[in-house]
Order: C-alpha cells, then sequence, then structure tokens
C-alpha cells in the first residue's frame, strides 16, 4: 500500500504481484479547500482504523500529500477490479481449495504462498470497509474451508502458515476479531492446525489461541476448541499434544524454543487471565490438567535451555502455582497441603467439615464409591471420570450457571441444588416455627422466674425481718424475766414486810385490849400514852398529803392471749382520742357558736341532680353577707314543677318526638338515676369499664386487700380520685330505695360508702402495692451517693491524674496565677478549653491522655474505679428525702389505719388487718435500713465534699458528682478521639503510600505503553490484536507477575551474599505428578 509513518515523504507505491500495470498518479482534481480536506481525509482515516499514533502521523502530513493520498484511495474504490476489494482474492482462493495441485514443487508452493500473504496484506493494510466486505461476503468461512480440505503437503508448507496468519491479520482488526470469535466453529478449525508438523504454523496458532484467551468471551471458546481437538487428534486427554510438543528435543525441536516459548505463554495466558485472575478454583482446575500430564519435569528440563523469554514464562507458572498453593493452604489455616498425597487431602477435607452437616453426605458418597462396579477396568474408569468432570463443574460452575470450562451435562447446578434444598427451607421454616413458640414458652418461663425472684427476695426480707424480730423477742423476753426477777424479789420484800406489820398490828392490838381492860376510866389520850409505840413522836406527813402506794402489777394474760394490754385511762385535761366526739361545749376558740337557722325547704316530687357548691360552715357566717339574705322569698315564686321535670336526676329516655325512627327500630331504655356530678360520673364509668370488676368483685377484692392481685397499681391509683365525698354519701343514701335504677357510677359509689374507712383501705393498698417499687426506686439513689463517695474517697487513678493537672497547671500558669496547691473541682472541666495552637482539633486534655497511656497506664482507666459517679450525678438530696420521708409517711398511716381496725369488730371476710400486720412489719423493718444507710449515704457525702475543699452546706450530689461525670465524658470522648487520630494518621499514611504505588504504576504503564508503540512504529499496519500477541510472547502483560519475579530474585541473592541461600521461589523441591 503506501508508508506514511516514517520521517521521509510518503510515497505511494502498488501492487505489481497479481499483473497490475503501474502508472503514474495525476491529480485530476484541484485540491479544494483545507476545511474540505481535512473533513475528507478524517474519513479516510476513520476507513482505515488505524492505532491512535499512527491516526496522529496521517494528520500531520502536508496538505498536498494528504490531497494525493486521498486522490489515490479514491481512484482504487471505483475500480472493481482493484486489489481494493476482496473479491478477487476470494475467487482465488476458492480456486486453490477446489484444484487438486498436481505437483508440489517450490514454485507453486511460493506463488499460491504470495497470494495468501496479500490477502493477509490486504486484511491488514486496507480500508475498514475491506475488511467490511470481506465478512459480507462470508470470506472467513472460505478462509476456514482451505485449511480444512488442504492436503499433507499444503498443510506442511508455508502455505498453511499464510493462512493462519490471514486470520491472525482478519482479528487484528475488532469487528473482524468480533466475527471470528462469533463463528460456531472458526476456532475449533484453527486449533486442528496443532495437528501439523510445521513449527511457524504451531507457533501462529499458538500465539493466535493464546491472544484469544486475553480477550473477552474467547478464553471459553479456546478450551472448546482444546476440547475438540482432544477429539480430532484422538488424545488421551486434553493438552496432550501441547506438553508433548514442548517436551521434544530430538530433530527440528532439538533447538527450537519459540515454540516452547509459544507454548508455555498459551499455558500461563488460559490458566492467569480472564476467569482465572480472581477464581483460584478456575487456575487450579486448569492447571492439575498440566501437572497430571508430567509438565512439572519438563519445566524444569527447559530451565536449562538458558533463554530470558522463556525462563521468564516459566517462572510466570511456578510464581502464580506457589502463590494458588499458599492461597489454597490458607483457606484451611495450614502452612502447606500436599496434593500429591491422597491421605493428607482425605485428613484436610474431613477436618473441615466433620462437625459440619456435610459430613454425613461424604461418608455416603465414600461409601458409594466402594460399591462403584470394579469388574471391567474401562467401565469403572469412565464412572471415575464421570464423577470427576461432575465435580470439576460443580466446583466451576458460577453462580448464573455459566460454565468457564467445558461442561459435561447441560443444566444449571444451582437450580438444581435449591430444588434439592427445598425440604431444608421446609424443614428450617418449622423449625423457627418451633423457636419462635420456645421463645414464647422462655419468656413466660422468664416471667415467672422474675416472679419467683421477687418471692424470694420478699421471703428472703421477711427472714430477715424474722430473725430480727427474734432477737427482739429474745431480749424483749430477757428483759422481762429480768423485771420479773425484781418484782418478785420486791413482793417477796413487801410480802416480808406486810407480815411483820400484822404481827406489830395484831400485837397493838392485842396490847391495846389489855390496857382496856385493866384502866377503864382512862381517857384516850393517856391510853395512847401508855403504849410503847407512842414513845418516839413520828416525822409530820407530808404536805398536801402522801400520795397513795402504786398498785402492785396485775397477773400475766393467760397463755394463748396475745397483745399489749389496754392502755390506761388518759390523763385528765388530755385531748380525746382521735375519732372521738368533741365533749359539749367544746369550739374554737375565738368564734361563737351560731345556732342553725330551721328552713322551712318544700320537698321536691322527685329526685333532682345535684348542685355541687362548697357551704360555708354556721360559725363562719358572723359578719357576713348570708346573714342578711332570705330565700325562702325566692321559692315562694318558684315554679317548683317545672324545676323538678327540668332537673329531674331520672335520664330521659328518647321519644318518637325527639326522633321520629327510633320507636319502629329500638325499645325505649329504662330511666337512670344519677345524683353526682355529670363529668365525674362519666369519667368514673370509663374507669368502671377497664376494670371490668362488678361491684361486689370489687368490694370483695377491697375487703380482701386485693390478695388475687385483681386491681392494677394504675387502676388503684385512679380510683382514689373518685372516692365518694361526704355530700355524695348524703345523697346517695337518700335515695337508697332507688339503687337498680341507679347509674353505674352512682351505685359503685353507694356500694364503696358501705366500706367502713374506704378511702384509708384504698390508700394502705396503694401503699402495699407501691411500696416495693418506690423503695427500688429510692435504694439505688441512695446506695449510688454511698458508693460514689466512698470511690472517691478511695481512688488512688484519681489522685494520681489531679497530681498531673496540678503540675501541668502550675507549668502552663508559671507567675501570678501558678504556684497552686490545689485548684476547683469545677476547673476539671476546662482543660477542653486549652486548644493546641497546631492542631486545633486537640486539646489539652488530648495531650494529657497521650501522655497518660504511655507513663500512667494505670490512670488511663479511670472511670473503671469510679463507675457509680454516673448514677449519683443525677440524684437530687433534697428530692431524695422526700421520697423516703412520703414513703415513711405512708407507712405511718397504714400504720394509723391498722390500728383503727385493729379495734373495731372485723366484719366476715375483711382480711385487712392480717394481710396489713404482715406488710407493716416487713416494710418498717426495710425502712428502717433504708433511713441508716441515708444517714450513712449524707456522711459519707460530707465527708468527700470537705475532702476536695468544698461546701457541705451547698453542694449537692447532682453537682458535686456532676462535675466528675462531665469530666468523664470529655475523658472518654478524648480517648475516642485520640484513636481516631492514631487510625486517620494511619490510613493517610497507607493513602500516601497507596499513591505511590499507583503514580509508580502508571509510569510503569506508560512507558510500557510507549515502548510497545515504539516497536510497532517499523511495522506496516500492525494492530492491537499483534501488539497484545506481542506482549504475550514477551511476557510483558504478566508486568505484575513479573515484578514479583524480580524481587523474590533481588531477595535470594541478598540472602545468597549472607550465607542463607535458598532455592528460588520456581524452583520448590515439587515432584512430578
Amino acid at each position: 500500500m503506501f508508508c506514511c509513518f516514517g520521517r521521509d515523504t510518503p510515497e505511494i507505491k502498488y501492487d505489481t504481484e497479481n499483473g497490475m500495470a503501474l502508472h503514474q498518479l495525476e491529480n485530476a482534481e484541484p485540491m479544494p479547500s483545507m476545511e474540505e480536506l481535512n473533513a475528507k481525509f478524517i474519513e479516510l482515516v476513520d476507513e482505515l482504523d488505524l492505532s491512535a499514533p499512527h491516526r496522529e502521523a496521517m494528520f500531520n502530513l502536508p496538505p498536498e500529500k494528504k490531497w494525493q493520498i486521498y486522490c489515490s484511495k479514491k481512484k482504487e474504490q471505483d475500480d472493481p477490479n482493484s486489489a481494493s476489494w476482496p473479491e478477487p482474492y476470494l475467487d482465488k482462493l476458492r480456486s486453490m481449495t477446489t484444484m487438486v495441485m498436481l505437483s508440489h514443487g517450490e514454485e507453486d508452493i511460493d506463488s499460491r504462498t504470495k497470494m495468501v500473504d496479500s490477502l493477509k496484506t490486504a486484511l491488514r493494510t486496507q480500508p475498514m470497509r475491506f475488511v467490511t466486505r470481506f465478512i459480507e461476503l462470508d470470506g472467513l468461512s472460505v478462509l476456514l474451508d482451505f485449511l480444512q480440505k488442504m492436503d499433507f503437503e499444503v498443510t506442511e508448507s508455508s502455505i498453511h502458515t499464510s493462512a493462519i496468519g490471514c486470520v491472525k491479520a482478519l482479528m487484528n482488526n475488532s469487528l473482524g476479531r468480533s466475527h471470528v470469535l462469533a463463528h460456531p466453529t472458526g476456532i475449533k478449525i484453527i486449533t486442528q492446525s496443532l495437528s501439523t508438523e510445521n513449527i511457524k504454523t504451531k507457533i501462529a496458532v499458538m500465539e493466535m489461541l493464546g491472544g484469544m484467551c486475553l480477550v473477552p468471551g474467547g478464553q471459553k471458546k479456546v478450551l472448546e476448541a482444546m476440547t475438540h481437538f482432544q477429539k480430532y487428534a484422538c488424545e488421551r486427554t486434553r493438552f496432550q499434544t501441547l506438553v508433548n510438543d514442548l517436551d521434544r528435543s530430538t530433530g527440528r525441536y532439538r533447538e527450537e524454543v519459540n515454540l516452547k516459548t509459544s507454548i508455555m505463554s498459551f499455558i500461563n495466558a488460559i490458566i492467569r487471565y480472564r476467569t482465572g485472575e480472581d477464581n483460584l478454583e478456575f487456575r487450579i482446575h486448569l492447571r492439575y490438567e498440566f501437572l497430571m500430564l508430567g509438565i512439572q519435569p519438563i519445566i524444569d528440563k527447559l530451565k536449562t535451555h538458558d533463554n530470558a523469554t522463556l525462563d521468564r514464562h516459566l517462572d510466570i507458572f511456578d510464581l502464580v502455582r506457589n502463590e494458588d498453593e499458599r492461597e489454597l493452604a490458607k483457606r484451611y489455616e495450614m502452612i502447606h497441603i500436599d496434593s500429591r498425597n491422597a491421605n493428607t487431602m482425605f485428613e484436610v477435607i474431613t477436618r473441615k467439615i466433620s462437625h459440619t452437616q456435610a459430613y454425613p453426605h461424604l461418608m455416603s458418597i465414600l461409601e458409594h464409591f466402594l460399591l462403584l462396579p470394579n469388574g471391567s477396568e474401562s467401565q469403572s474408569a469412565h464412572m471415575w471420570a464421570l464423577v470427576d468432570m461432575l465435580i470439576q463443574q460443580i466446583v466451576l460452575q458460577h453462580e448464573d450457571g455459566h460454565d468457564p470450562d467445558v461442561s459435561v451435562v447441560d443444566f444449571n447446578f444451582k437450580t438444581i441444588i435449591e430444588k434439592v434444598i427445598n425440604q431444608d427451607v421446609v424443614r428450617k421454616k418449622q423449625a423457627k416455627e418451633m423457636q419462635q413458640k420456645c421463645d414464647e414458652f422462655q419468656s413466660q418461663l422468664d416471667r415467672k422466674d422474675r416472679e419467683l425472684e421477687a418471692t424470694t427476695v420478699e421471703r428472703d426480707d421477711a427472714m430477715s425481718a424474722l430473725k430480727s424480730m427474734q432477737q427482739q423477742l429474745y431480749e424483749t423476753k430477757s428483759e422481762l424475766e429480768r423485771t420479773k426477777y425484781e418484782y418478785e424479789q420486791r413482793l417477796q420484800s413487801i410480802q416480808t414486810e406486810a407480815d411483820r406489820e400484822k404481827g406489830e398490828r395484831q400485837r397493838l392490838e392485842h396490847l391495846v385490849k389489855d390496857v382496856s381492860s385493866m384502866s377503864p376510866s382512862l381517857s384516850d389520850e393517856q391510853k395512847l400514852s401508855n403504849t410503847p409505840s407512842s414513845s418516839a413522836p413520828g416525822p409530820p406527813p407530808p404536805p398536801g398529803g402522801a400520795p397513795p402506794p402504786p398498785p402492785p402489777p396485775g397477773p400475766p394474760p393467760p397463755p394463748g392471749m396475745g397483745g399489749a394490754p389496754p392502755p390506761p385511762p388518759p390523763f385528765p385535761g388530755a385531748p380525746p382520742p382521735p375519732g372521738a366526739p368533741p365533749p359539749p361545749g367544746f369550739g374554737r376558740p375565738g368564734f361563737a357558736t351560731v345556732p342553725g337557722k330551721t328552713k322551712n325547704i318544700p320537698k321536691p316530687s322527685q329526685p333532682l341532680k345535684s348542685f355541687n357548691w362548697s357551704k360555708i360552715p354556721d360559725m363562719k357566717l358572723v359578719g357576713t353577707v348570708w346573714q342578711d339574705l332570705d330565700e325562702m322569698k325566692v321559692i315562694k315564686v318558684m315554679d317548683l314543677e317545672e324545676f323538678d321535670k327540668t332537673f329531674s336526676a331520672y335520664q330521659k329516655p328518647r321519644t318518637e318526638e325527639d326522633d321520629p325512627g327510633y320507636g319502629s327500630f329500638r325499645a325505649p331504655k329504662p330511666k337512670e338515676l344519677s345524683v353526682i356530678d355529670g363529668r365525674r360520673a362519666q369519667n368514673l364509668a370509663i374507669l368502671l369499664s377497664r376494670i371490668k370488676l362488678t361491684n361486689k368483685e370489687l368490694t370483695k377484692a377491697i375487703l380482701e386487700m386485693d390478695k388475687g392481685e385483681d386491681i392494677p397499681k394504675d387502676m388503684l391509683e385512679q380510683l382514689l380520685k373518685y372516692t365518694p365525698t361526704p355530700e355524695e354519701v348524703s345523697m346517695l343514701k337518700e335515695h337508697e330505695k332507688d339503687q337498680d335504677n341507679m347509674a353505674r357510677a352512682d351505685k359503685f359509689l353507694l356500694d364503696m360508702s358501705r366500706i367502713v374507712h374506704y378511702e384509708q383501705r384504698l390508700k394502705s393498698l396503694y401503699c402495699k402495692k407501691k411500696f416495693q417499687e418506690r423503695m427500688n426506686d429510692v435504694k439505688p439513689k441512695v446506695e449510688a451517693v454511698l458508693k460514689a463517695s466512698k470511690q472517691v474517697i478511695n481512688s488512688k487513678k484519681l489522685r494520681r491524674l489531679l497530681e498531673i493537672v496540678l503540675a501541668y497547671g502550675n507549668y502552663m500558669n508559671k507567675g501570678s496565677r501558678g504556684n497552686a496547691s490545689g485548684f476547683k473541682l469545677s476547673s476539671l472541666n476546662k482543660i477542653v478549653d486549652t486548644k493546641s495552637s497546631m492542631n486545633k482539633n486537640m486539646t489539652l486534655l488530648h495531650y494529657l491522655l497521650q501522655m497518660v497511656e504511655i507513663k500512667f497506664p494505670d490512670v488511663y482507666r479511670l472511670d473503671e474505679e469510679i463507675p457509680d459517679i454516673l448514677i449519683a450525678c443525677k440524684v437530687n438530696m433534697g428530692e431524695l428525702e422526700g421520697e423516703i420521708k412520703q414513703i415513711g409517711t405512708g407507712l405511718q398511716q397504714v400504720n394509723n389505719e391498722l390500728e383503727f381496725q385493729r379495734g373495731r369488730n372485723s366484719e366476715r371476710g375483711d382480711k385487712f388487718v392480717p394481710a396489713m400486720s404482715d406488710f407493716i412489719t416487713l416494710a418498717t423493718i426495710n425502712f428502717d435500713k433504708l433511713e441508716t444507710q441515708m444517714s450513712q449515704a449524707k456522711t459519707k457525702f460530707s465527708e468527700v465534699v470537705v475532702m476536695f475543699g468544698e461546701d457541705p452546706s451547698t453542694s449537692q450530689p447532682e453537682s458535686f458528682f456532676g462535675t466528675f461525670a462531665a469530666f468523664l465524658q470529655a475523658f472518654n470522648d478524648a480517648k475516642t478521639d485520640n484513636v481516631k487520630f492514631k487510625k486517620k494518621r494511619e490510613e493517610e499514611q497507607k493513602r500516601a503510600q497507596l499513591e505511590v504505588e499507583k503514580m509508580e504504576k502508571e509510569r510503569k504503564k506508560k512507558n510500557k505503553k510507549g515502548q510497545q508503540e515504539n516497536k510497532g512504529k517499523g511495522k506496516n499496519g500492525v494492530g492491537e490484536f499483534d501488539d497484545l500477541i506481542s506482549a504475550l510472547r514477551t511476557g510483558d502483560v504478566f508486568g505484575e507477575d513479573m515484578a514479583k519475579i524480580k524481587r523474590n530474585k533481588r531477595r535470594n541473592v541478598k540472602d545468597a551474599e549472607n550465607g542463607n541461600s535458598r532455592e528460588r521461589t520456581g524452583k520448590k523441591n515439587i515432584t512430578a505428578y
């Protein structure tokens, strides 16, 4: 054609080999404008389908040369018999196919070779329309038909090599390459050419097949073609001819290194690229075929040729193999797996699946292998081969069903496996349902366990209280015995004194009688003066008279009668006990008792709705406006009958007048009596509907103190809001006879009003139900304050941290603000305010933690030593004391109600006294413990506050421990930030390293590309497929692998210099299979 890529001016030349006349090119047409010329030249260059460097060289030509080239190509296109069209070549090729060569002389071979070479040149150099026309005329089929029908002499001649070159030239174009790959038998026919003994032809075929492995969709076609060649050449296994040619070293193969290089490049390409790039299974699968053919000892022998290009491909094979073996061993957490030893591989597989669901299937496979027939050696071998191929297909097949290699059977194993595991899915679904039921039962069991745990806690509390009561009882009993003994001693002494006094009195009485009988005329004074006892005057009586002696202690209560003795009568002037009516005339001081007026209010004709007002007591009416008012004047003019109808307590039924269609669909409702406020009655009715208990059941539950847990705590709290008021009770009792007609809320309030101390009972029951909840809410707060105070007092890590902060603070504040011996706790949270002057994201706290982590690692875990601070910082001491006081007030109210209930005759079914007696005993003991703990917490808190120089009278746990909590939060945040900073620095360093490596790779890639372009500049029309084959031939396509080989070689040289020489990576004692 022409050469346009050198430094000299292109010269137009014509092919004269086919008898075409050479004539001088004349520009018959004048050169158009530059704009039109460039447009036409761009169309020409696009048709030529040149590479980027060649296109640039064409565009750099002078305008005259561009026009000359364009005119010459235009003239060729207009001539139908010129070499610019493929028809002449195809006609000659068909004639060569059908014509039998009578002689195979060198001249005939050379002429035919030149004709095929001219077609090859045209396919390389002609514009794109030539290739398109060649494809439209089915030129590839003509070429393949020629390859198939060659006789032996032509097969071994250079004609065969040129024909393969035509196919190679066609593939050098993207359209032609796609056409060749899409041909159903094209690559298989090309592969048949490997049966020739023509080394050049074999090299051309191997290079073509290797290049096809590097383009999309080519690898699978090549594998299918090699499988086809196995049958065509009657090979025992696939690739057998290639390995044999690689091993041949006699005759023309003795010094033929290029063929061995092309075979090794093909083997590396088919193993390493496309599917093999990221598929370990595929690489091992194909390599194993070559290893089974004995390629390893052949590779060791080939290394003696001392050819750099061949050695490069041999090293690539060994390198990729070693890496794959290491990766496979890594999957099983091993260093190496000996794939030549069946026992070793079986042990690896057994270890992998011995504890999985697959192990029974492995045992089943082995057992069925034992059952394979072994009578006929040929049949047995074929069965084992079938099993082998099926397993290979299962391992290699992609998830979408695509088989990267030739498949034995045409179906998707994934679909089959899904059908096989369908039953497993059903079983898993059933197992999931069973697991859900099991979880439900487990949750119920957990709930029961929690209830049991709560009951156990209550029992333990009861046992603790019982032990405490036993101890108190023992102490009380000892005290009573001691008192009894003292009283007995005193009684005995009094009895002795009384006996003595009695004897003395009797003696005096006898003496008086004797004196009286002897001197009857003596006066009384004389009689007394004669008695011996009158000799000494007695002491004067005390003023006011002597008080009577205390009565002796009464007899102890009989056995079986418990309880304390009745209280003594009240002292004179003491107020009456609670609940007793005031004595007559007893009133409030400063207020005169105003007698109530008797008002003649007419009685309503029927019950009326209530007017919820607040009455002013009569004693407060003095001096008010109410003394001057007289409502009787208004009553006389009132229309009472209309008023009774309007505000009747009975609900007005719906009538047909109100609703014309009402009577035809439903019967009128009976009247309901309601005397309480409508809004209150409505809310109470809603509440009762939620409780879902009748009045009788509610009454029973309240009397039994809700033994069956029928009333929830929240409902009980709501019931306390709807206790009947005295006014409501009074109105309800007035209409007690109409109870059947009362509304639900009215009837409920009436029934509840019959329970003695109904409101007090509800409060006591509510206190009992809420007691444990309140204790569980308050107790952790008390314990948190106590524990946090102790932890801060005893924390050595905190002391060390304060020393560090004090040291850095004095160092930073050197001068007037320095020389401090201590600082306020609030200063801890100001550490984060000190920013670094080099890094705005770093504070003084970040720096301190970096130093602490290295030099004081124990302080780095400060939060582990004071964990309860996070709870104590949420405690408000005033609120806590209020909650404890509220619990104590509730217990006191329960105790008061218990005393009241003990003093009255309980009605049948009333369980208040036994139920609340046990509760108040245990609750009192637990509450006493809580108060003691609270006292200790306050003492410890005051101690820790004073310890840090704060004022205990104004400090609260909320603020004091809150300072520590905020510091700990900042402390942990700074630790997290430091970890992120460190990780970020490492990532930046790694990213920078990757950028350097990426730039180095791009530089190497550019250099490599430039080298390839430079290599192609001297050729006329070399395309991208030729470049690919060239890179495959030299090994440059395996750039990354070659870099690894070079590093390994440098490492081996270094080790050899140090005396620790070891074998090269590609020579690792691998024996032949």
